[in-house]
């Protein structure tokens, strides 16, 4: 919606828009007049948006959204029930699905925006039971998980909800809001709660910590994890998220702390212990002598301003090999696929892939204009380019992370199908109307959601679905990122690999033994032959086709300077590359907007392939990582806009992909 180019003052007595509602009361609006006063001061975040307020005044007669998602129908993905016996640890690693990065109303920012469900409930979902979401409806998982973890933010655990708080989804039900009430009157209540964290922050009230609460809500979600782990069968883990920035909320250097088992600390450590994750890694590092085992696993580093991946300390000095041991013992992986968006690589970044621009976070209220100098340092790939620089220079290398997906839902629930999305936070996105900006009267690009996508899934090789086998394998890093579908993608290499071996049935037993897999080093051998990579993919069972498989490889030369290259290692449907610029065609699009749906008369259903590096060089150090593409499906705004009948947001369909951690080749 577009700001109103000119106001009118409005007589006395003649205004239909109410102002003495409770937003105008807390933020300072007497009346109209006070409100155009030079004495009139709002917080930062407000400020910048102060004009939405005159777009209400214009559209206080605005009727209210019919919106059918408020009583949705689960699309159904042929539901699979969690098997009721433990599956016996298997000889070859198998592939599990699940999400580490998950809140309930014990997290301040999912409480104050509407979420009642507790940690209880994440389990229940992840189980494929039915559980209520905080907009009034029911939600259910169209196929369960194998393992999740409750990440709720460590700090003032547990204290919103027992707060004297004065905000729209606790003066009365969210869900008689959404379904009955007129846009403005959800526009206030959006602006209200958002301006309540953007204040206050983690703190309800702007009140203290409170550590008699906070002990008593991480019993809780010990409790609850205890309650639902069934080893062979499914796996909860216990977990926390450090909510760490530098200073200023907008900034993330947010990391979830996961434990291996129930051997746990005797509360969170939150940032109000320390901003620095130099002290959360030492604080993981004391509590490992204790036998608590547990890594730090950052995500969203799309939001950090540059700050994740940045070769400097906390204090802005260069890290010396100290920090990189520390970094790499307890951080050995990264979130780079959740719904505030894709922290794989950006378009600026890397300017000659074609597939970069993938759920990128558009240029919102919270990060502003994107530029080379904000996001160089948040990213993935540039991540793993920088550590191969680091390591050319100093002979250290703190980024050598493996990659997982997980969802960071404050609903309790992992809502990563696109075609049952029900958003992050309910009174933000928790609706179509929402989610959409049908449903509110806000100045254009102000509302953050329309950008975010619908989550991803971490996928892991194990011998068993338990804490520890899942914990294990995530330390090795032989994990991967999905956007949301189960795609099983396996990846190797090894420097005696031949195509051969991988056409029988011991393929696997192979790799393993000849070479090494995701996650993993492979060492320099005498000769200057590129080692062989073998690639294994499979499209998920009920879901879409596969376009193609690339390896993304990334290298520094002579000179310490880094690169990186993407090559289609295999395409569908006998797709020819274009002689001159050696790409390949798209592979089409079976889409129909207007259903949503589409079709798998396009792609395939498997990739294997064998591959060696047609530009290796021995002395040169790299690294290589799989990036496995869907077909075009429907996006999530899409399935929105056909349930409240309206023309679907940009871009109307979605490539769906998985991304596998990298194997580094180290030449020296």
């Amino acid at each position: 919606m577009k700001i109103l180019s000119e106001t009118k003052t409005l007589a006395p007595g003649s205004a239909t828009f109410p102002l003495a509602h409770p937003f105008f009361t807390r933020y300072g609006f007497g009346n109209y007049h006070r409100a155009q006063s030079s004495s009139f001061s709002l917080s930062t975040f407000f400020i910048r948006n102060a004009l939405a307020w005159v777009v209400l005044i214009h559209c206080a007669a605005c009727s209210k959204l019919d919106d059918p998602s408020l009583s949705p129908k689960i699309v159904s993905r042929t539901l699979q029930k969690a098997p009721q016996s433990p599956s016996p640890p298997v000889a070859e690693r198998q592939a599990l699905f699940g999400d580490v990065h998950i809140h309930t109303e014990l997290s301040t920012d999912a409480y104050i925006m509407g979420v009642r469900a507790q940690p209880e409930d994440v389990y229940r979902f992840a189980k494929g039971q039915k559980i209520s979401h905080g907009a009034g409806y029911s939600i259910e998982i169209s196929q369960p998980l194998d393992f999740v973890a409750v990440t709720d933010h460590a700090e003032y655990l547990g204290q919103a909800r027992l707060a004297d708080l004065d905000l729209p989804t606790i003066r009365d039900p969210l869900s008689e809001l959404l379904k009955h009430g007129r846009a403005w009157e959800i526009t206030l209540a959006w602006l209200e709660t958002s301006l309540a964290i953007k204040e206050h922050g983690f703190s309800p009230n702007g009140e203290e910590v409170n550590q008699v609460v906070n002990r008593s809500a991480w019993q809780e979600t010990i409790d609850a994890a205890e309650r639902h782990n069934e080893p062979g069968v499914f796996t909860s883990f216990i977990g926390y998220e450090w909510s760490g920035d530098n200073g200023d909320l907008t900034v993330h250097m947010h990391r979830n702390v996961i434990y291996r088992n129930n051997n746990v600390s005797d509360r969170p450590f939150s940032k109000l212990d320390s901003n620095r994750p130099e002290d959360l890694w030492q604080f993981l590092h004391d509590q490992k002598r204790l036998g608590n085992i547990a890594m730090a696993i950052p995500h969203n580093g799309n939001l950090s301003r540059g700050n994740m991946y940045a070769p400097r300390n906390s204090e802005g000095k260069p890290i010396d090999s100290a920090y990189a041991e520390m970094r790499s013992a307890y951080e050995p992986l990264t979130e780079i696929l959740q719904i505030k968006g894709s922290s794989e690589t950006h378009p600026l970044l890397s300017s000659l892939d074609e597939h970069a621009d993938f759920e990128i976070l558009k240029d919102s209220l919270f990060i502003g204009e994107a530029t080379f100098e904000t996001i160089k340092g948040g990213y993935l790939r540039d991540a793993l380019r920088v550590g191969l620089e680091l390591q050319h220079a100093e002979g250290l290398n703190p980024f050598k992370y493996g990659v997982i997906g997980s969802s960071d839902s404050h609903n309790a629930s992992s809502p990563s199908d696109e075609a049952n999305y029900t958003g992050k936070l309910p009174m933000l996105d928790g609706s179509a109307g929402l989610r959409t900006d049908k449903a509110l009267l806000l100045p254009e690009g102000m509302n953050p959601v329309t950008s975010w996508g619908s989550g991803g899934l971490a996928g892991v090789w194990a011998e068993e679905n338990t804490r520890e086998s899942i914990f294990d394998a995530l330390q090795r890093k032989e994990t991967y990122a999905t956007s949301g579908p189960r795609i099983k993608v396996r990846f190797f290499a090894g420097h005696n690999f031949s195509e051969q071996q991988f056409e029988g049935e011991n393929a696997i037993v192979h790799a393993y033994a000849d070479g090494v897999a995701m996650g993993s080093e492979l060492k320099p051998t005498s000769g200057s032959e590129s080692p062989g990579f073998y690639l294994m993919v499979w499209k998920d069972p009920n879901g879409a086709n596969l376009d193609r498989a690339q390896i993304v490889k990334g290298w520094v030369d002579d000179t310490g300077v880094s690169h990186e290259k993407v090559f289609d290692v295999a395409v569908a449907d006998q797709r020819i590359a274009n002689l001159s610029t050696a790409k390949f065609p798209d592979v089409g699009n079976t889409v129909d907007p207007s259903t949503p749906s589409y079709t798998n008369t396009i792609g395939g259903p498997s990739i294997l392939v064998f591959w060696k590096d047609p530009e290796f060089q021995s002395d040169q150090s790299a690294f290589y990582y799989v990036r496995v593409l869907e077909i075009p499906t429907p996006r999530w705004s899409t399935f929105d806009a056909v349930k409240l009948g309206t023309v679907p947001m940009e871009p109307a369909t979605i490539q769906e992909r998985a991304i596998t951690s990298s194997i580094w080749y180290r030449a020296y």
